[in-house]
């Protein structure tokens, strides 16, 4: 069975999906926009992702887990209305162990950077272990009060790839391939 990673679909140029630091250069409308997630804490583009000796912004972010349940806790906590989740797909088996680690995410707005071991190695089987949204991450997001950050994968382990990763890769919800 094939293990799949997850990706918010949205504005791409180009043939790959770039890393905040890449679209600064090559696209800076897109560079702001996906910035703006980091508003309150712009420190945290700078912070260190150990196993593949750069930082944050040179990284493409995916996820093990769907979006779907995280985005219906939020709903729970009523912070926000129902959600259409739009997302990408990539097959887990495509990504390069040696450009990929694991960070496993623990909410803890105190926690910056994040520890060295909270790092592990990248595998296909580790994603498929990583798969199911914690009953923790699940519980704060559907307990969010009025004022907290909705910060959605604040408890769900990120698959952090360092350099672009090709469009042609991806696949849309519906299975069909992601283009520009």
């Amino acid at each position: 069975m094939t293990t799949l990673l997850y990706k918010a679909a949205g504005d791409v140029r180009g043939d790959d999906i770039l890393p905040l630091s890449q679209l600064r250069v090559h696209y800076p409308d897109l560079y702001e926009l996906h910035f703006k997630k980091y508003v309150d804490r712009p420190h945290r583009v700078n912070a260190p992702v150990y196993p593949l000796d750069c930082t944050w912004a040179d990284v493409v972010f995916l996820s093990p887990v769907h979006p779907a349940p995280i985005f219906e806790a939020m709903h729970e906590s009523g912070r926000i209305g129902p959600v259409v989740v739009d997302y990408w797909t990539l097959d887990a088996e495509l990504l390069d162990p040696a450009r990929t680690c694991i960070l496993l995410k623990r909410h803890d707005p105190e926690l910056r950077p994040q520890p060295a071991e909270d790092f592990i190695p990248y595998t296909p089987e580790a994603v498929a272990a990583l798969s199911t949204p914690s009953e923790r991450a699940l519980h704060r997001l559907r307990n969010l009060n009025a004022t907290e950050p909705l910060y959605p994968w604040a408890d769900i382990p990120h698959i952090l790839h360092r350099g672009p990763i090709p469009l042609s890769a991806f696949r849309t919800a519906d299975g069909d391939p992601v283009t520009a």
